[in-house]
């Protein structure tokens, strides 16, 4: 999961960082993440994954790293296989 989240940040979150220098748990909004590009990475994420974020998670904590995403979908994608 790790890659394909990799993958999407560098098409939809507009990062000018290079992602592969970013740490799991280094912080994406400071690494210039914006709040559209975390949008366009969220719609990017349910397409991928098959999943619908709710309204409690989001928020900044939930795309601030990759690690933080991969807990998420993670959970998503755990819900939704357990439904």
């Amino acid at each position: 999961m790790n890659k394909q989240v990799r993958q999407l940040l560098a098409q939809y979150g507009s990062l000018p960082a290079a992602l592969e220098d970013l740490g799991n748990d280094a912080d994406l909004y400071a690494a210039g993440l914006s709040s559209h590009g975390s949008v366009q990475l969220m719609l990017a994420l349910e397409d991928t994954f098959d999943v619908e974020f709710p309204d409690n998670l989001l928020n900044r904590k939930t795309f601030a790293s990759i690690s933080a995403i991969e807990a998420a979908v993670n959970g998503l994608v755990g819900e939704r296989d357990a439904a």
